[in-house]
């Protein structure tokens, strides 16, 4: 499947292994020596920026697992002393309890920066991978730790068409070569952004918040993994057309638009990143240092034609076409039924964040991933509908077999006193807690 820059592994969460933990093996499968030149790496990364940035250094605890059995090696010892020296690392293997993705997690009395096992091959995506998590883990001290909104619209066909747009402005004007072209296609990206805006009334809010808890992190990857303004620009022009070809913009898009907005945000605010803490968008951050006119809605069809000869409008109505057809599907699995339902309480996931599927106000569908609760775990490789709403998750209950705990596409796992009965439809099952785990 094609992703940024060509590796998945980038992204915040992924899609694991589903065959579930394996025994304790007795050495680490991430080959310690590899690991030790990737913390040396990390190394030189946050030593080059000193904490500049952020005012805080991005040095600090980190763990590699490979999902395959869910072994690990650190740069550190934890705090619970589960992980145990061998020469300049340590080495372990991360409980089932805890998620396995490329993100930030506090385990064993420690707070690490995690990365699944392997990094990319490719120096550049492994140095922004490493900064991008290394200031996942320090976003709680920067008090910039936000809830991500639903940003659902970006897989309706409006939403599509002008965030691409968005996209290709951006892309121009990262390659402009005088600040009067630069600022034009800024104010047109920020046209297309402000369309979108008035079209979907939540939108402002839920991009919001992913852009500044992913896009910021990204941004952070390419500004402090690579050493030159010259690698900064190329990265972040590839970003904005990597992630053309994905299934899905609703977490994706992030990635894309973080690195451009904040790379220009350098060079027209140099103190803007001091002003995330006000609540304000990117867009508006960069908007306001450009001193730019709001935006001239009259225009749009013009500025919208300098960058679609009707090609992008023409593929993505064929996709809206196909995805009417796919949504139909899935809601007759996964609502219609007859369904599976778990209760959300505690939850964590694991799963990959460019193949999220909205199905309207019912929900999201994960066409894979790993989902644990108090009542246990949930691995899916065939679809599941989570509904945050409602605080419930669905899967197909046709043909299942309640006491193997297995269906089409996924396998249930479920903890001490809790089991499965039947639902009040024919054919509905759900997950519930039993008064006494003795009987």
């Amino acid at each position: 499947m094609p992703t940024a820059r060509g590796s998945i592994s980038r992204m915040l969460a992924l899609s694991v292994s589903l065959a579930g933990p394996a025994a304790t093996p007795a050495i680490a499968a991430v080959n310690p020596d590899d690991a030790a030149r990737v913390f040396d790496e990390a190394k030189v990364i946050c030593n080059r920026d000193a904490g500049a940035l952020w005012g805080h250094t991005l040095c600090g605890p980190m763990l590699l697992v490979d999902p395959a059995d869910r072994s690990a090696v650190a740069n550190q010892a934890d705090a619970g002393g589960v992980l145990k020296a061998s020469g300049p690392v340590f080495i372990g293997v991360l409980p089932p309890s805890e998620i396995m993705a490329n993100t930030s997690i506090q385990w064993s009395g420690t707070r690490w920066s995690e990365i699944l096992w392997p990094l990319p091959e490719n120096t550049e995506k492994r140095h922004v991978m490493i900064a991008h998590e290394s200031f996942h883990r320090i976003q709680p001290d920067l008090k910039m730790v936000l809830h991500e909104g639903d940003n659902r619209h970006l897989d309706t066909l409006e939403g599509r068409y002008l965030l691409q747009l968005e996209w290709r402005a951006l892309a121009k004007a990262l390659n402009a070569t005088t600040s009067a072209d630069r600022k034009v296609a800024i104010g047109d990206a920020l046209l297309f952004r402000s369309e979108r805006y008035r079209i979907f009334p939540n939108a402002a809010e839920g991009e919001g918040a992913l852009e500044s808890n992913e896009g910021v992190a990204e941004y952070t990857g390419v500004r402090l993994g690579l050493p030159t303004p010259k690698a900064r620009i190329s990265y972040a022009i590839g970003d904005l057309s990597a992630f053309v070809e994905a299934p899905s913009f609703v977490r994706s898009f992030a990635y894309a638009t973080g690195p451009a907005y904040g790379l220009m945000l350098d060079q027209a605010d140099p103190d803007w990143r001091r002003k995330l803490a006000s609540g304000q968008r990117l867009d508006q951050l960069l908007s306001a240092a450009l001193k730019l006119p709001s935006p001239a809605f009259a225009t749009l069809k013009a500025r919208e034609a300098i960058y679609d000869d009707g090609t992008l409008r023409t593929h993505e109505v064929k996709r809206e076409q196909a995805k009417i057809a796919h949504m139909a599907a899935l809601k007759a699995k996964l609502i219609d039924g007859p369904v599976l339902t778990l209760p959300l309480k505690h939850s964590n996931y694991q799963f990959n964040p460019q193949t999220l599927q909205p199905l309207g106000d019912l929900g999201i569908v994960y066409p894979t991933m790993r989902l644990t609760d108090e009542w246990g775990a949930l691995d899916v490789d065939g679809d599941a509908l989570v509904n945050q709403e409602k605080k419930v998750a669905n899967v197909s209950a046709a043909g299942i077999d309640p006491s193997k705990l297995k269906g089409a596409g996924w396998s249930l796992t479920l903890n001490k006193g809790w089991i499965v009965v039947p639902g009040t439809r024919k054919g509905d099952v759900i997950v519930q807690k039993v008064e006494d785990p003795g009987h």
